[in-house]
């Protein structure tokens, strides 16, 4: 397994994503220059409290209650009674690969050195990551500004020996699992509860995730446009290259550029005079092109927020400050993911109308209603991909409604200190939900492409490029022809994993 260093280097995406899918590991940095810079802010923290230094969160109570002076026989209870109080989590458990994408986010904001955190506490969710250990941390509960508070305090309490985790699928006590892979629970030292669950991980996590995701499938409604294009006998030449050249979005220009790569040897359509396609047909590379042209911008929003020190207040190792301000808010993941799911939900769109088109025996230009493959009395009582169709259409439906961006419904929390806040951890769980939808409807119309080319095969000899005759052999691998009605479901739920698993290598 390649290694991936956390030393305050830069990241990206493809580094948590690696780690999230367990295809990579983490090494914390080594160097002395890494370490030291470390060391330095634990060691500043510590002389600021030993000579009755008021730092936040250090030596006051937390938000609000920031003007409450803690005595010094408490200080070291403080960081404890910080992930105690949080520990009030809802919702469905973030799955194994978002866990691991949190630990990977956390870890990464801490190694920037400016959170005054002790290379231990550094190390010990390294051994999380090196065991696969992983918190048991409930999905609901972060306003995404103090930062994810409550989903990280899972963590923290983790750290410490507390609460439950997953080893190998099975929920065992942290503790326990901390002794078998020969670890010491953690005694939290002062600002070190506070650093860990006061930043944007889990919403940085899950949007690396959900970038990966969003990226793959823009590639994958290209190749079952162009699928679609050859089933319904379309015009090819919509994707022109001096007519993209026209309006230059260079996302959009790739898409057509795609598009032409996979119609190479389609002619357009003579005999009826229909010159142009439908919208979702015609319009692809403009649809498909908004998210490939949005997807530049939206990594550098998820990967500064992943190479930022993000809690409060940082400390400055350097000049020995201590800087307090607001770098949990986040924002900049609130609007990548609100402009994530967006696009990507416009893809089911664009995919649920080329379907419409497709199964309807009015626009499909000579294929059978519903895409059946029944043939004479038993015709009759097939019906093809009908409620396929309804499902797909259902599935895009839920993809649309869940746009409402999460961003504009801030919310005053906790005595109006934190009065406004991000809701990115929202935004990003919204974003992964219309991934899912969209990835269902992506699903159904690898079925009805499929189902769709074998028929027109029986209408019209085809020369496929061979990019798109070899997704056509791979898919009648998978999905047998669909001559007599049968439950798609388990088919469907196959296709589904592939497009996770990313099992395409498209426009490689």
């Amino acid at each position: 397994m390649s290694r991936i260093t956390f030393d305050g280097q830069r990241l990206a995406i493809e580094d948590i994503v690696a780690l999230a899918k367990r295809q990579a590991g983490a090494e914390l940095g080594r160097t002395p220059e890494f370490q030291s810079r470390i060391q330095a802010g634990a060691d500043f923290v510590a002389r600021l409290l030993a000579e009755d230094g008021v730092v936040y969160g250090v030596t006051t109570g937390y938000g609000d209650s920031c003007t409450v002076a803690v005595p010094p026989s408490l200080v070291a209870e403080l960081p404890h009674h910080l992930y105690t109080y949080h520990g009030i989590g809802a919702g469905a458990l973030l799955s194994a690969e978002q866990t691991r994408a949190v630990l990977g986010a956390r870890l990464a904001s801490l190694c920037q050195g400016y959170s005054g955190v002790s290379l231990d506490l550094l190390r010990q969710i390294e051994t999380l990551l090196t065991h696969d250990i992983l918190p048991l941390i409930p999905s609901e509960g972060s306003v995404g500004a103090s930062g994810d508070l409550t989903p990280l305090s899972y963590l923290a309490a983790v750290l410490c020996g507390e609460r439950e985790v997953s080893v190998n699928g099975e929920t065992l006590p942290a503790l326990e699992a901390l002794r078998a892979a020969g670890a010491t629970p953690l005694k939290l030292r002062p600002k070190e509860g506070l650093a860990i669950m006061n930043g944007t991980a889990v919403m940085t996590g899950l949007a690396c995730l959900a970038f990966a995701r969003a990226d793959y499938l823009a590639k994958l409604a290209t190749r079952i446009t162009a699928m679609n294009v050859v089933a319904s006998a379309g015009n090819a030449h919509h994707f022109d290259a001096t007519l993209f050249a026209a309006k230059p979005h260079a996302g959009q220009q790739r898409v057509a550029e795609r598009l032409r790569a996979d119609l190479t040897s389609e002619q357009p359509s003579r005999n009826d005079h229909r010159l142009q396609d439908r919208y979702s047909l015609r319009c692809a590379p403009h649809v498909i092109g908004v998210l490939e042209d949005s997807l530049p911008w939206l990594r550098q929003m998820i990967e500064n927020e992943l190479n930022s020190a993000n809690d409060n207040p940082l400390i400055d190792p350097v000049e020995e400050r201590v800087l307090h301000g607001g770098h949990f808010y986040g924002g900049h993941i609130a609007m990548a993911m609100d402009t994530l799911k967006t696009a990507v939900a416009n893809l089911a769109d664009l995919l649920d109308r080329q379907l419409a088109l497709l199964v309807d025996a009015r626009y499909n230009h000579g294929l059978p209603a519903n895409l059946s493959g029944a043939s004479g009395e038993r015709a009759a009582i097939n019906h093809g991909l009908k409620a396929l169709q309804i499902s797909v259409s259902a599935w895009t439906a839920e993809a649309l409604k869940q746009t409402m961006p999460a961003s504009v419904f801030s919310r005053s929390t906790e005595c109006h200190n934190q009065d406004k806040v991000s809701m990115g951890t929202i935004a990003a769980r919204d974003a992964l939900r219309v991934l899912d939808l969209t990835e269902q409807v992506a699903a159904g119309l690898l079925i009805a492409a499929r189902q769709g080319l074998a028929l027109r095969e029986r209408v019209t000899p085809l020369a496929l490029t061979p990019d798109l005759a070899a997704m056509q052999a791979d898919l009648a691998e998978r999905l047998p022809l669909i001559d007599e009605d049968r439950a798609l479901d388990k088919e469907l739920g196959a296709l589904i994993s592939a497009i996770r698993g990313q099992a395409w290598d498209l426009y490689a």
